[in-house]
């Protein structure tokens, strides 16, 4: 068949598929376009021309596509069809509710069984949604301002759950680390509020080491506890506790409290909401299904998302490189305006050594937090000198200096080059 193809219009939501069949991609791209607007191809009653002209979703832009745009290839012997196609949902139709929008134009698209791949590769919102989501309360220029960096990125650090520490020697590490100079402590995602660290304890024994050192040197170290919680009533009790204790920020499990929980917790927030994406490797590992990063952040950075997770060169999980620099690039543009950024963490097996090729890759800028677990916390030094060693690759990054020669005169990073970069690859281990 041979599409007619509609022109948008300013108010419609264009979402862009690229779609994977065994049959007609033209047709398939018509399907998808009536199934999740006005119905079936076939007339309905009550399903009247001004209907369909008023709230059909239309086919804006169609392109083929060959094998080359999907890295998995089908199996021997069989024949698929690729094509890259937008759709263009009225505003009238959908509205601005971000859970009618992922139903309608993300959700419901899979279930079509003629397709064999399907992957939302862009989303384009109207300027109707621009103000009418909070976005990021912090972002960039908060962060910055709540741990006085601003000429490098904010290095930070994580306490993890595999080291089995009770509140008391958690607080025992975190005072190391705080004497140490580090920008920022995080609970890892899976350290919430167990029975042998409970989170009322943690932050009662964490807290008032971070404000004496606020007392004694001016400078706030920003720890984001764990506070995600099924219950959107209990995530905001856990956020009064923090923000009681003075503390400043907040690790959420985005994708398991869900974007109206998020939403219930940012609408009351003062802390800084760092996001861990966890499950996202779910929807979008499979190259040809599920979602581009450009278009989940969209939602998020939407709902209120102040720090966000974005792995990291070299990272120690599945994740190319190129796809993490295409996700630092993504949370760099606005959506409309540029305080909707959030500022990006590169993360995942990250130390010093991989801070050159970070630095040349994201076009030379230190707007992110980089966050070191093992990079800081295994240094054979200790976590100060780990903190000490990050800092001074990212002085060679910056300048332009080789890391072998900076750690000539740098102890700390020449024992990381030791231990994490010539005895085995850099992601490995850490």
């Amino acid at each position: 068949m041979t599409l007619d193809l509609a022109r948008p219009r300013p108010s419609d939501i264009l979402v862009t598929y690229r779609i994977e069949t065994a049959g007609d991609p033209e047709f398939l791209a018509t399907k998808i376009a009536s199934d999740q607007s006005t119905g079936t191809f076939v007339d309905l009653p009550g399903e009247t021309p001004e209907l369909k002209a008023r709230a059909a979703a239309r086919v804006v832009a169609f392109e083929p596509l060959d094998g080359s745009h999907v890295p998995s290839l089908p199996a021997k012997g069989a024949t698929f069809n690729r094509a890259k196609a937008t759709i263009a949902y009225p505003l009238e139709a959908i509205g601005t509710d971000l859970a009618a929008l992922t139903t309608v134009a993300l959700g419901g698209v899979w279930s079509i069984k003629e397709f064999t791949g399907l992957r939302v590769i862009d989303l384009k919102l109207p300027s109707e949604f621009d103000g009418l989501y909070p976005g990021p309360q912090f972002g960039i220029g908060g962060s910055r301002r709540l741990t006085g960096v601003y000429d490098r990125p904010i290095i930070g650090t994580i306490i993890k759950p595999a080291l089995g520490l009770t509140p008391d020697e958690t607080a025992h590490v975190v005072g190391e680390l705080i004497a140490s100079g580090i920008d920022f402590i995080k609970d890892d995602e899976k350290l919430m509020s167990p029975p042998y660290s409970s989170l009322e304890a943690r932050v009662k024994a964490i807290m008032p080491l971070i404000r004496d050192h606020e007392q004694l040197t001016g400078k706030k170290v920003m720890y984001a506890f764990g506070i995600s919680d099924i219950d959107p009533d209990e995530m905001v009790r856990k956020h009064d506790m923090v923000a009681r204790e003075g503390g400043n920020a907040a690790v959420i499990n985005i994708n398991s409290v869900g974007m109206g929980a998020f939403l219930f917790l940012r609408r009351r927030s003062s802390l800084v909401l760092h996001a861990h994406r966890n499950g996202w490797d779910l929807i979008t590992r499979h190259p040809g299904l599920g979602f581009d990063f450009s278009v989940y952040q969209q939602l998020w950075r939407l709902l209120g998302v102040d720090q966000f997770q974005i792995n990291g060169i070299a990272a120690k999980y599945w994740e190319p490189d190129d796809s993490f620099v295409q996700s630092f690039n993504d949370l760099k543009k606005p959506i409309f305006h540029d305080s909707d950024r959030p500022l990006p963490v590169v993360c995942s097996g990250q130390w010093g050594g991989q801070a050159p090729e970070t630095y040349r890759r994201t076009g030379q800028t230190v707007d992110h937090l980089y966050l070191c677990g093992g990079g800081v916390v295994s240094h054979p030094g200790g976590p100060a000198a780990g903190v000490r060693a990050v800092r001074a690759a990212w002085e060679a990054a910056v300048a332009g200096i080789d890391l072998e020669e900076y750690a000539k005169s740098h102890p700390e990073l020449a024992l990381a080059l030791a231990k994490f970069g010539s005895k085995k690859p850099v992601s490995e281990g850490i």
